[in-house]
């Protein structure tokens, strides 16, 4: 099995502020990590508007400073999904696709326990959700989009011919 060599520091610098190379998944999922970047910024410079829109009970002690804390952790979140996506990581493209989706399921548990405000809940299941659905349509595009020659590889180790 041919591996590929590891691009130097210069190269992925360069594809991180061109985006050289990136297909439509990779875009999905900077596109994805744009939105979350997006409102960490929200979270972290107007917590109570933030909270007043999802209908958040009123903060207590320090809440506001707890819920900007989550701001930063979204904020982090929201570069992986950016630099990923930007740099063509499939494989991240690949992980996304099994951890969006399962937000919801968790969003539900964390509702039905009265652990996370419904509204909060449903926001953060209709961004996931939504977003997982938007990368794998893109990715099953690209998919079909790329016509295999006979005997080229395809993923499970079995060579086909594709019909087109």
């Amino acid at each position: 099995m041919a591996t590929t060599p590891t691009p130097t520091t210069r190269e992925l610098l360069r594809r991180l502020l061109t985006a050289e190379g990136q297909n439509r998944p990779a875009r999905t999922v900077e596109l994805f990590g744009w939105l979350i970047l997006c409102e960490s910024v929200l979270i972290v410079f107007a917590p109570h508007l933030v909270a007043s829109l999802l209908h958040l009970p009123p903060f207590v002690d320090q809440g506001d400073h707890y819920f900007r804390l989550v701001g930063l952790l979204v904020g982090g979140l929201g570069i992986l999904y950016v630099v990923s996506g930007r740099l063509n990581s499939q494989e991240f493209v690949l992980a996304s696709l099994f951890d969006r989706p399962a937000v919801p399921l968790v969003m539900l548990v964390l509702w039905y326990l009265r652990i996370v405000p419904g509204a909060l809940a449903f926001a953060f299941s209709i961004q996931d959700g939504g977003s997982a659905l938007w990368t794998w349509w893109a990715r099953r595009e690209q998919s079909r989009a790329v016509p295999l020659d006979s005997g080229q590889r395809v993923p499970g180790g079995s060579t086909a011919v594709r019909d087109r």
